[in-house]
């Protein structure tokens, strides 16, 4: 079992598109998967077709100790969500002391999803004691990364995340995906090679490009799949679930 936290500090990246059409196209693939939507926004209960404010998600496993498993829903065959309620960002306020506060959600998961073969989890784009969760939750990190400068100046704040958790003895393997890609424009082009530059066989072979079925199929509780399944979305999402399973780099 895989547990990877889709993660970018910088908004707008495309992490909530990522894991729902990710997880769909490995559910696809013959994968049991189960999503954890860690953003007090409920951006990923609502692409999925869930009414994140209408029943106990996440907010009640973290704040309450609430069972994790009390909270998971089965949204498509072989697909399970943990979403993320309307209490989820009362956590950064919690009075709570020392590492515990920043373990909740890996203490909430143990052994908890053994039968499952991923857990993608959606990170808000914050570094707040959500992020901080997530990340001792896992020793994985999925980063998507659009094609303009300010998503390279918002990487490398992230690294440096990265390595204060190495120092804590909790090593985060990253893995890298370009969104949002224009096939017409050079600047993405310069990203990509900047991204491979400094992360060599680190980057996933597929680039998700730039495309309005994408924007469109959240609002309708649809996955790419679902919405146009013969889109350039679905295909490049397929292709991006080939290359997680085995290890496919550019």
């Amino acid at each position: 079992m895989r547990t990877i936290a889709i993660i970018n500090q910088k908004g707008g990246v495309g992490k909530t598109t990522t894991t729902a059409n990710l997880a769909h196209a490995l559910v696809l693939n013959q994968h049991k998967v189960t999503v954890i939507d860690l953003d007090p926004q409920g951006h990923l209960s609502t692409s999925l077709g869930i009414d994140y404010l209408q029943q106990p998600g996440l907010d009640s496993v973290l704040l309450h100790e609430t069972p994790i498993e009390d909270c998971i829903k089965q949204v498509r065959p072989g697909l399970s969500l943990v979403p993320s309620g309307s209490q989820l960002g009362d956590l950064e306020n919690m009075a709570m002391r020392g590492v515990k506060r920043g373990t909740r959600l890996r203490d909430a998961m143990a052994d908890k999803f053994q039968d499952q073969d991923y857990v993608l989890i959606d990170c808000p784009p914050a570094s707040g004691l959500l992020v901080v969760n997530a990340l001792f939750s896992t020793h994985e990190a999925l980063i998507p990364i659009a094609g303009d400068y300010l998503s390279l100046q918002g990487l490398s704040y992230l690294i440096g995340t990265f390595k204060n958790f190495e120092k804590l003895g909790h090593k985060i393997n990253e893995l890298f995906v370009m969104t949002r890609y224009n096939t017409r424009r050079r600047l993405p082009q310069q990203v990509m090679e900047t991204v491979k530059q400094y992360f060599p066989k680190r980057v996933l072979a597929t680039r998700i490009r730039e495309a309005a079925a994408l924007a469109e199929c959240p609002g309708f509780g649809k996955t790419i799949f679902e919405y146009r399944k013969k889109s350039n979305g679905a295909y490049d999402y397929q292709s991006l679930a080939l290359d997680l399973a085995n290890g496919r780099m550019m």
